[in-house]
């Protein structure tokens, strides 16, 4: 990839295998590293968040749900581009979202362990982590990680993922319950031999107070 003097790094995240993963790229051939995020400078006329979108689309065939910038880094420290100045970038993608394209050499690992990066490309993936667990309460960052219909437990496994460790079932349902977050459907999906699931969906942002952020005050019991 072209040396850029503002790179976009993007970390693309999905839930996979029981992870929240991040895509990362084949670094250059100069760079120290085998693997690095994905990045390129934006094009003339085009916003941060549009070139986050494009870099990731490239490589996955598929538009993220959520793109969002997560800060701005110009330090010293080395990244895969030689770039002066980089730019964060999250794009997230729901689940069930397809392999990255053929030819790329594009692979998921878990965020918690990534192989070595580039110290700037590392602390960008840090500084991501960070950022979708502190604003869990505060945006709908766990639904831009599952399709438009999903079933609670689905819910719960993202919210676990995110979170970093396991709720309780009957406690994370009653705070959904409170917040309004979700509506159900009249779809229902079978899951192996049990009863089949209801699917929800996030419900729309008028049923809620404007400006009322939503938390979960969830722990295992």
């Amino acid at each position: 990839m072209r040396r850029v003097a503002l790179a976009v790094d993007v970390v693309a995240l999905s839930p996979r295998d029981d992870a929240l993963a991040v895509l990362l790229v084949p670094a250059p051939g100069d760079a120290r590293e085998r693997w690095a995020l994905p990045w390129d400078g934006p094009r003339d006329g085009e916003h941060i968040e549009e070139a986050g979108a494009r870099i990731a689309r490239a490589l996955l065939g598929a538009v993220p749900a959520r793109v969002e910038q997560v800060g701005t880094t110009s330090d010293g420290r080395r990244h895969p581009g030689h770039a002066d100045v980089s730019i964060g970038v999250i794009a997230l993608f729901p689940l069930g979202t397809g392999a990255p394209v053929t030819g790329s050499g594009a692979a998921w690992f878990p965020l918690d362990s990534l192989p070595p990066l580039a110290p700037r490309h590392r602390a960008v993936a840090d500084r991501a982590a960070v950022v979708v667990r502190q604003r869990l309460d505060q945006s709908p960052i766990a639904f831009r990680l599952l399709p438009p219909l999903f079933t609670l437990s689905e819910l719960q496994g993202i919210y676990e993922l995110l979170l970093g460790r396991r709720l309780h079932k009957a406690s994370f349902r009653r705070a959904l319950q409170a917040s309004f977050l979700v509506e159900p459907t009249d779809s229902w999906r079978s899951e192996g031999r049990g009863r089949p699931a209801q699917l929800f969906r996030f419900s729309p942002k008028k049923r809620r107070r404007a400006g009322h952020s939503v938390r979960f005050d969830l722990s295992n019991e």
